[in-house]
């Protein structure tokens, strides 16, 4: 390791320099607005918050001629890498949420790469997530290679659908659902009134789904601005379903790239967000977005695998796969209590030997699983399977196959039948989907 180089939390004064080394990482453009760093500053928790500092790089102090900031080198120098995490709550089978840390902004400046920077910053992190009591660590992986080797596995993923109104084979009569519920546009401020009570209640509905805070709600509904230059904010529509008794059931947001050919419109609605809490809404919501006028597309945004939308249509073949993808990785901090926390399709017992090299989570655990609940201790008996603390956060939420892993080899089965026990308990009807 460079002598130059230090990794530390960051302070107040930091912040603008930690902004800037961040934009680099993300590859946009260096500039930091005033606004920018107000905004972070009162989203993130500084002691939650890492940076690597490298003595030997000079930054440029003052104002620049665009009206953003440029720090002054600290005691430690310019701001190389970022890191910081903030708490959440997961989702799990069964309905039931864990705590968890939530990893994010990491970048390593293209100057200093291969350093051990990153390693540095997760390996406190986590072990201040553990003492802190997180059941598991949670991100979503801008690059695949890079997460498994601290422990974090690919636990949810998402597909993208790009709809071809015209072939969607939908009834151009429609106008509006038939089963006494209702679809209206809504004000920002309306859904910041409503959002987060009904989030609470879809959350409860879907494993993988997290928690979203006050302030992500105020972000998303225009309220309060991330300072960004490069992410002006621009109001989508908003609209909710509410069933027959006046329940808010449904949540949808999207936006329109506007292009018209001549007179001919050719223009593509794009979903941000679309939560349901009932089949009735989430068949609404879909239906209403394919029968907008003057749109030839429609792209879903990020979706479960297995969402209705290609077979709500009368030509599924509408529905052109444009991604597909994981999306949030876990990584399992106490095995115990992440196994305890949710319900499993079967009953049985099951030895696992996990190994962590981190020695965060390892052990050898009994886990005794029914339907409606579970109990899990460190045990002394032969293992049925052993693996990886990153691939028990694969399995843990039900969407990928032990039998696969074991034919893999990334998992080892030691007892004949065990990897078809374990997929009848863990694996889940439908796919785990973080929205």
């Amino acid at each position: 390791m460079n002598p130059g180089l230090t990794v530390r939390t960051i302070t107040e004064s930091d912040v603008p320099d930690w902004c800037r080394a961040l934009h680099v990482g993300f590859l946009r453009r260096p500039t930091v607005s005033k606004e920018e760093v107000e905004t972070r500053l009162g989203g993130i928790d500084l002691a939650r918050t890492q940076g690597a500092f490298d003595a030997g790089s000079v930054s440029v102090n003052g104002v620049n001629g665009a009206g953003g900031v440029n720090s002054a080198d600290g005691a430690d120098g310019r701001c190389v890498a970022t890191f910081r995490s903030f708490a959440q709550q997961l989702t799990v089978v069964g309905g039931a949420a864990v705590p968890a840390d939530a990893v994010s902004n990491v970048t390593v400046s293209p100057t200093h790469r291969r350093r051990g920077l990153l390693t540095r910053m997760m390996d406190t992190d986590l072990r201040l997530a553990k003492e802190r009591g997180d059941a598991v660590a949670t991100l979503v992986s801008a690059e695949y290679p890079i997460y498994g080797r601290y422990g974090f596995g690919p636990a949810t993923w998402i597909t993208e659908w790009e709809v071809d109104v015209a072939r969607a084979g939908l009834d151009g009569r429609y106008t509006g659902p038939a089963d006494g519920g209702r679809v209206d546009f809504a004000t920002p401020e309306t859904v910041r009134g409503l959002g987060p009570a009904f989030h609470e209640r879809f959350r409860a509905t879907r494993p993988g789904a997290v928690s979203r805070s006050e302030r992500w709600w105020r972000m998303e509904t225009g309220d309060l601005s991330n300072g960004a230059a490069d992410e002006p904010w621009k109001e989508p529509f908003f609209a909710v379903y509410r069933g027959p008794d006046g329940t808010v059931d449904g949540l949808l947001s999207y936006e329109v790239n506007e292009r018209w050919d001549g007179k001919l419109p050719d223009n593509t609605l794009v979903v941000r967000h679309l939560l349901a809490t009932s089949p009735a809404a989430e068949r609404a919501l879909w239906h209403f977005v394919l029968s907008v006028d003057w749109i030839s597309t429609v792209r879903s945004g990020h979706r479960a695998p297995d969402d209705v939308l290609p077979l709500l249509l009368g030509d599924p073949r509408a529905a052109r796969v444009t991604t597909h993808a994981d999306y949030l990785w876990l990584r399992p901090l106490d095995v115990p209590r992440l196994l305890q926390a949710r319900t499993y399709a079967a009953s049985a017992a099951l030895v696992l030997d996990v190994r962590d090299p981190a020695g965060l989570a390892p052990g050898r655990y009994l886990l005794d699983a029914t339907p409606t609940g579970a109990t899990c201790a460190p045990t002394t008996r032969s293992p049925d399977l052993t693996l990886d603390v990153a691939e028990l956060g694969a399995l843990y939420l039900g969407d990928e196959s032990v039998q696969r892993l074991v034919a893999l080899g990334r998992v080892q089965e030691e007892q004949a039948g065990a990897a078809a026990t374990a997929e009848a308990l863990l694996r889940t009807g439908r796919r785990p989907w973080c929205p």
